[in-house]
């Protein structure tokens, strides 16, 4: 187990990998989905608000950079028209059961309740996005999701308690960015068909 101060450092990579997404966005290159980025500032405030609650210390600091992070490239991409993505269905049935999800944290008192319901929420608004990176890669930027995953390791490994609380949303974190971060690299969609977006 690595000293719990270490959950420090995993929050400026995850912020370091945000700045570039920040950028990337300003400049167009990257075109993030705006369903996914509302969500992913809301939700991880609320399981962070959860985790102050349960007392879960500094293991929580990835929880609030995982929402701090997607609010500014959510600013960004108002910035630049460039970096629009156009909404479609799916991705507003998406947000409206990430919402649902939300709603039922709110009607809870139990903190573990509430994790678990905005982990479920946080999945629900990540779907658009995992989506659009499985079938158009390039319109996303990986080493966000890659230092991100990273962040979220390096937490897991600072952990001593191993409660839901404390590793739940870290887990889901580690895995949903590394997901993303293979389809990115590995252009996993082109292989079922999916052909890169026209410029």
């Amino acid at each position: 187990m690595l000293d719990e101060r270490f959950v420090i450092i995993a929050g400026i990579i995850n912020i370091s990998g945000i700045l570039l997404y920040v950028f990337d966005t300003i400049k167009g290159h990257s075109k993030p989905n705006r369903v996914t980025l509302f969500l992913w500032s809301l939700v991880p405030f609320i399981a962070f608000s959860a985790q102050i609650k349960q007392g879960v210390g500094l293991t929580s600091i990835l929880t609030f950079t995982s929402g701090f992070g997607p609010f500014m490239v959510l600013v960004a991409s108002l910035l630049n028209k460039n970096a629009y993505w156009e909404l479609k269905r799916f991705d507003l049935v998406c947000g409206a059961i990430a919402i649902i999800g939300v709603i039922l944290w709110l009607v809870t008192k139990n903190p573990n309740l509430a994790i678990i319901f905005s982990i479920t929420a946080d999945g629900f608004a990540a779907l658009p996005t995992l989506v659009k990176s499985f079938k158009f890669p390039e319109t996303e930027s990986m080493i966000t999701y890659l230092l991100a995953s990273f962040g979220a390791l390096l937490t897991l490994f600072t952990i001593d308690t191993w409660k839901l609380e404390f590793f739940a949303f870290p887990l889901y974190i580690f895995v949903l960015c590394l997901t993303i971060t293979i389809f990115i690299k590995f252009k996993v969609g082109a292989r079922f068909g999916f052909q890169k977006i026209s410029e």
